[in-house]
């Protein structure tokens, strides 16, 4: 089910920071916060933890008194993005990072937790957010920790690509419109689809078969318009299923998606914004239907 868009005034849908660090404020304790910069104070987070699914790890270098000071930002998807932001050599970091190198399947939702400890010590607790298990390994002061991180960081983008990716050989030769992009913008653009497809429960079959057609395996490997064309097609199927007026839901597609893109707004929050608009025509018809 969609939840309702509200439109009107909003705040731009930029990531929502978390700060670990143990401490009191006003005298409510907390183990991370957020920050607000127009009024230069911390706000303590209550909960404990955030369920959701690990889409990215980074590492960040941050000057901090004169001196690079390097942090590990954990990117959370969930009703909206969280980046978990530590400090790379801290108890949470390498608690985290041992727990999730265990983890086998990132398409499955997470729960993170923060746990407080002896002298300001903030570690880290992984669960999987269906059984509620705790996913634990065994602690290790001198783990190999940039491995650690290559290989969690390799297994997010396999699990973006597996969703996509054909089990039947490719043909040896690539398309003249296909590009090599930058590692970055790669996992974007298969990320992108991934979660476009997921939103709109378009069967990830026909966008293998889309991609055969254009002698790729994965959407990376084309040109941003190309992709583009994906996004657009998946978007009008979907509609076929709502609206008995194609144009309209095209149209309205125009408006509130290129549109809202071009003028920096989230795709995602675009193409749900446009959903709510194609469901409303469709209940008006039903409504006239019944008359």
């Amino acid at each position: 089910m969609i939840s309702e868009i509200k439109l009107g005034l909003c705040n731009p849908p930029l990531p929502v920071y978390l700060y670990v660090n143990q401490g009191e404020l006003n005298g409510e304790s907390y183990v991370w916060y957020r920050y607000d910069t127009n009024q230069d104070k911390k706000i303590p987070v209550p909960q404990r933890g955030i369920t959701g699914y690990l889409t990215e790890l980074r590492l960040t270098a941050k000057e901090f008194k004169g001196k690079d000071n390097r942090k590990l930002d954990i990117v959370v998807s969930a009703d909206e993005v969280y980046v978990i932001r530590t400090g790379i050599e801290t108890n949470f970091a390498k608690t985290f990072l041992l727990a999730a190198s265990i983890v086998q399947d990132f398409s499955k939702p997470l729960i993170i937790a923060a746990i407080s400890g002896e002298e300001n010590a903030v570690f880290c607790q992984l669960y999987d957010a269906v059984s509620k298990v705790r996913i634990r390994r065994e602690w290790n002061k001198d783990a190999d920790w940039g491995t650690i991180i290559n290989d969690i960081q390799s297994r997010l983008s396999c699990c973006v690509e597996s969703d996509i990716v054909p089990t039947v050989k490719q043909p040896t030769t690539i398309a003249q419109t296909t590009v090599v992009p930058s590692s970055e913008v790669e996992f974007n653009q298969d990320l992108r689809v991934k979660q476009i497809r997921t939103l709109l429960n378009y069967p990830v079959e026909l966008v293998k078969e889309w991609l055969q057609f254009h002698s790729v395996s994965r959407p990376s490997q084309l040109d941003v318009s190309k992709v583009d064309e994906l996004v657009k097609t998946m978007c009008l199927a979907w509609a076929d299923s709502v609206c008995d007026h194609p144009n309209y839901a095209a149209s309205l597609y125009q408006q509130y998606v290129i549109g809202a893109r071009a003028t920096g707004v989230d795709e995602t929050a675009a193409i749900r914004a446009w959903m709510q608009q194609c469901n409303s025509k469709f209940k008006i018809q039903n409504s006239k239907f019944q008359k």
